[in-house]
């Protein structure tokens, strides 16, 4: 049973060539020129001054403002939070970990003293 009110074929498939032919001719079609001012007067016309012009295009130096904004905000976060940042944003994977920090082994001094060296030198040496 059909229903009331519905077409029997969707109306895009039922448009055959004649259609998409008329749909074109009609996109081709020129508009009427709209009634409005002529172009050609010189009535209503302002002069633009080209001064003023240069003037509205030259380029404005920022630099100030932008050192001033930069200088602003020094807020420098806890170290302990920046590495803990750090830490989540890291991979999970062996290639992403830091490398360990071995520690660094202080070099040893010397257990002997100057007097010592002198005592040594006196006994092997033989010097006085």
């Amino acid at each position: 049973l059909p229903v009331a009110g519905r077409a029997k074929v969707a109306p895009g498939l039922q448009r055959g060539r004649a259609g998409l032919r008329a749909a074109g001719a009609a996109r081709r079609r020129k508009r009427a020129p709209e009634p409005g001012r002529n172009k050609a007067t010189v009535k209503g016309r302002v002069v633009k001054s080209a001064i003023e012009e240069y003037h509205k295009k030259k380029p404005v130096n920022h630099l100030r403002e932008n050192l001033q904004y930069m200088l602003k905000g020094r807020l420098v976060a806890d170290k302990a939070v920046t590495e803990q940042v750090l830490a989540q944003n890291r991979g999970r994977k062996s290639k992403d970990q830091p490398p360990e920090k071995t520690e660094k082994k202080k070099p040893e001094g010397t257990v002997f003293t100057e007097e010592d060296f002198r005592k040594f030198e006196r006994e092997y040496f033989g010097v006085p």
